[in-house]
């Protein structure tokens, strides 16, 4: 049965849906199956895996959501052995508003899982900037929760907020879910306040804290916009290294 795990941070731009797609790719080089849902209305996951968001034609994750399709209808096979992708649409946003209505709604895409956890060794899914119904959904179909880090000024702001829901899940929908850990990116060791940031970051919450960092990495930056994970765009670049030692801590707390 695969391991589910959900990046989330409902604070923008901490390196949330690059370390989705990165740490799925590199789990896939890792010849480990990996399946990839991209849970947010801003689809980037799957523009950044070279997908069309408005070319899915009516199959992604928002009509897994509402019951149009089931989850192995909507899969697609990307540029990376071992590496599946269930993409989104900005149609997605609809479904907050769709589910309310919905008995159970937020283990919706809990019970889509099911069909396909065991072809998988691990499914992560990329949670959108909030904390409303679709993330809830992720929280509670997920083993645990990978929680990005950025390491510059107020980053720390708002995680209370996100630790306090992941706690509600905990004790009313989902007793199993933990915390895989706390990831510190856009990490520039040249800068007194990163540093600042990792070590006040390391105080707070310890051993939870990956060992591995990201660091700022221009070859990071633009792989997306060619449609491409950094380990395909630049495999020897800083980027595609420390997402590869990510993912080789991730299984290693694993296996």
């Amino acid at each position: 049965m695969g391991k589910v795990i959900a990046i989330a941070n409902q604070k923008g731009g901490v390196g949330k849906t690059t370390t989705a797609i990165n740490l799925a790719a590199s789990l896939a080089v890792l010849e480990k199956r990996t399946l990839l849902i991209d849970a947010d209305p801003q689809a980037n996951a799957t523009s950044g895996l070279n997908f069309n968001p408005d070319s899915m034609d009516k199959k992604t994750i928002y009509e897994v959501l509402i019951g149009e399709h089931k989850l192995e209808d909507i899969i697609l096979e990307t540029d990376i052995k071992n590496l599946d992708v269930a993409p989104s649409h900005i149609n997605l946003a609809g479904a907050e508003i769709e589910l309310i209505e919905v008995e159970n709604r937020a283990s919706v895409l809990k019970s889509s899982l099911e069909s396909v956890i065991d072809k998988y060794d691990y499914i992560i899914i990329d949670c959108s900037p909030s904390l409303g119904t679709i993330t809830i959904n992720a929280l509670v179909a997920a083993n645990s929760v990978i929680i990005p880090v950025q390491s510059e000024f107020f980053a720390l702001e708002g995680l209370g907020k996100l630790l306090n829901t992941i706690k509600i899940v905990q004790k009313k929908l989902n007793p199993e879910l933990t915390i895989e850990g706390f990831l510190l990116t856009m990490f520039d060791a040249r800068l007194k306040l990163a540093n600042q940031v990792a070590e006040d970051v390391r105080h707070h919450f310890g051993n939870m804290v990956f060992d591995t960092i990201i660091t700022r990495n221009v070859r990071l930056s633009e792989a997306p916009s060619f449609g491409k994970p950094v380990i395909l765009y630049d495999a020897l670049s800083n980027g595609a290294n420390n997402y590869l030692n990510l993912a080789k801590e991730v299984i290693a707390k694993n296996s």
